[in-house]
């Protein structure tokens, strides 16, 4: 998966919760906390109950551009915190799926074109790149 580097793909793999960022047809920002499921091809695949249903849905028809941050606090003491900010396109897809029978046939699909993460690594400090638009090695 040449999107995200190995700490990444460990870090998502271990995470469940997100915040799913989409703006609205009046230039507003939205963000919502969303289950999320990495994909091998390195897309990232947003699903809920009644997906077709909601705001954000409607918000990825009109505008595309979305932004996904997942993070925690590692530490108290000392204070420390990682993430990774995966900003992209949307996809909205309708159809069978393998993310569980409780999920509606509605799924938002992120593919990345910029990735920022922190803290996730022994090397102190962040790290961000474009990722193109075809990330296939």
């Amino acid at each position: 998966m040449s999107v995200f580097t190995e700490p990444e793909v460990g870090y998502l793999r271990s995470q469940r919760i997100g915040r799913l960022a989409t703006v609205d047809g009046h230039g507003q920002p939205q963000a919502n906390p969303v289950g999320f499921f990495l994909n091998e091809d390195g897309t990232v695949d947003i699903g809920g109950f009644a997906m077709g249903r909601t705001k954000k849905w409607r918000n990825t028809e009109a505008n595309p551009k979305v932004a996904l941050v997942v993070d925690s606090v590692v530490s108290e003491q000392p204070w420390m915190v990682c993430g990774i900010e995966i900003r992209g396109e949307a996809e909205r897809r309708t159809g069978p799926h393998d993310l569980g029978a409780h999920m509606s046939d509605e799924v938002i699909r992120i593919h990345p074109r910029w990735v920022y993460s922190w803290g996730l690594e022994d090397v102190p400090g962040a790290t961000s790149r474009t990722v193109p638009a075809d990330p296939s090695p």
